[in-house]
């Protein structure tokens, strides 16, 4: 099989596209001929070498979290799945990951293709769809009506919190770029403000912010909070936690591939509620030049995704 991998930690000159041998499944394990991968940033900071105090690489490493395929091995004591089946995969960030022709994990760390998603869109459900409704469903205490301010709402986790929030039935504000604001209304966001052109600071007694952004953005979020309202963070620049400064509650969110929130994420995609946004797609092998994007900034709506049947 052709797969990307990388021997040190580095810049994304260090991935290369080699030729493997295929994995085998062993007991409770699939095995997906993987046909594409989602481009994630855990995926760039894991390559250069940032997640090293929480992450610990075996080299060579085979990168990539959100990967959907065809299970074409099944090992001993794997039930619920058959030879054939189409699947999205939330790849352990520590082992092989997606950007290859296979791979193969858990039983657990698989569930069923939604059938209305495009290959690229379940390329790049599970590990966007984890974050938010870990984050909204696990860790947030929401109720219907309540005001919310998700920062960084054109990227793949906002975009998805945009469109899971407006199924709670919670009013929804976010932040982004000026040239992303009609397409995070789109997404079902009630209104935007531009980060880059206009003060989000000027918005008052929101109930809950989810912050995917740390830093300067996490300071400035207490102020539009109501007293007795809730922060909920993702991992992200570092901050100054001032719950008790201005009464409310700063919880981060934990955000792992337990089953039940794969398996929830996979059924909200099913009714239509999540549906994961492509910026672009490129073939498997230009895989360094997808991340130097990243890096660059240039992604700033959803996922860019790795097609393994494209040429190249």
């Amino acid at each position: 099989m052709k797969a990307i991998r990388y021997s040190q930690y580095g810049s994304p000159d260090v991935l290369e596209l080699v030729t493997l041998d295929d994995p085998v499944a062993g007991p409770n394990e699939v095995r997906v001929r993987l046909k594409a991968a989602g481009v994630s940033p855990i995926d760039a900071k894991l390559r250069s070498g940032a997640l090293q105090p929480h992450f610990s690489l075996t080299f060579p490493k085979i990168p990539g979290r959100d990967g959907v395929g065809v299970i074409d091995q099944i090992g001993e004591g794997v039930a619920g799945f058959s030879i054939g089946d189409e699947v999205c995969v939330a790849a352990d960030p520590t082992r092989s990951g997606t950007y290859a022709e296979a791979i193969v994990c858990a039983s657990t760390r698989v569930v069923k293709k939604p059938p209305d998603l495009s290959t690229a869109q379940a390329a790049a459900l599970l590990q966007p769809g984890v974050s938010a409704w870990i984050s909204m469903c696990r860790t947030a205490m929401l109720s219907e009506g309540m005001s919310v301010l998700i920062h960084g709402g054109a990227g793949a986790v906002g975009g998805q919190m945009i469109q899971l929030a407006r199924h709670l039935g919670l009013d929804v504000t976010t932040t982004c770029r000026a040239e992303n604001i009609d397409y995070v209304l789109g997404l079902g966001a009630h209104r935007a403000v531009a980060y880059d052109r206009d003060d989000f600071g000027l918005l008052g007694h929101v109930d809950v912010v989810f912050d995917l952004i740390g830093g300067e953005t996490h300071a400035r979020s207490y102020q539009v909070l109501k007293a007795g309202g809730q922060l909920v963070y993702l991992t992200a620049m570092p901050f100054e936690n001032q719950a008790e400064k201005y009464g409310v509650t700063v919880t981060r969110a934990m955000i792992s591939d337990a089953p039940e929130a794969l398996h929830a994420v996979a059924q909200l995609a099913v009714e239509g509620v999540l549906i994961p946004a492509v910026m672009s797609t490129l073939p498997l092998a230009a895989a360094a030049d997808a991340h130097r994007q990243f890096e660059a900034g240039h992604v700033s709506r959803g996922r860019m995704v790795l097609n393994m049947e494209a040429g190249g």
